[in-house]
């Protein structure tokens, strides 16, 4: 045997930084389920892809159900990550729920797999998200900055409607959604191309245009 052939390392298995996989896993299964949604979904095709093992993925998750409800847990847990990162303290109300609205608008396109994920889920009734415990739900930041805009806007006297935060961020998440997840059938039908870049500021000014027309409306 050589000097130099002995010196060399011995060829095995990969080392694997567990962190780092079940983040590769999560990232792939993600896309998995947001493609086929849990029924379709395999968590062969995962192993596949992330090149470990079906065994693998059960022992970081335990099954294909906890494997699901993680992943929907980190598309939330990312989204309020995201929301923490807007700053509208120093607005006044009307700017601050237009940048609220705006912001929810960039984030829908941004992020079309998180609504893809929410469709599948609701098309299941909600079934793994009720079930399980870790989602945010009225604590979300954009729920608290909604909510704390809404008062100070009142409190000025300039809105006047009777609408809680969760129903506000109904109001302007449908727009949103809408635009992302039905693109393709409403450019089928109707041959628009919602998410089309010429369009794009048109629509992003429009949800802040109607949801503060909304806000400011006077009954006479």
């Amino acid at each position: 045997m050589s000097v130099s052939s002995a010196r060399q390392p011995k060829s095995g298995p990969r080392l694997r930084d567990p962190a780092r996989t079940k983040l590769e896993i999560l990232n792939v299964a993600t896309e998995e389920f947001a493609q086929r949604g849990f029924a379709g979904a395999r968590v062969d095709e995962i192993a596949a892809r992330t090149r470990t093992t079906k065994r693998m993925i059960y022992y970081y998750f335990g099954s294909k159900e906890k494997l699901y409800v993680a992943v929907l847990e980190k598309a939330y847990e990312d989204i309020r990550v995201t929301e923490q990162n807007v700053d509208i303290e120093s607005l006044d109300p009307v700017t601050a729920i237009r940048q609220l609205a705006e912001f929810t608008f960039d984030r829908h396109e941004a992020n079309p797999t998180f609504s893809r994920l929410v469709s599948y889920e609701n098309m299941q009734g909600g079934e793994f998200i009720t079930a399980a415990e870790g989602f945010p739900g009225l604590d979300r930041p954009i729920i608290q900055m909604l909510e704390q805009t809404l008062k100070r806007g009142r409190t000025q006297g300039v809105f006047h409607r009777d609408i809680d935060a969760p129903d506000l961020h109904m109001l302007i998440s449908s727009y949103c959604f809408f635009r992302i997840n039905n693109r393709y059938t409403f450019a089928a039908n109707f041959g628009r191309n919602l998410v089309e870049p010429a369009r794009r500021a048109i629509y992003r000014q429009r949800i802040g245009d109607v949801v503060i027309d909304y806000l400011t409306f006077v009954e006479k």
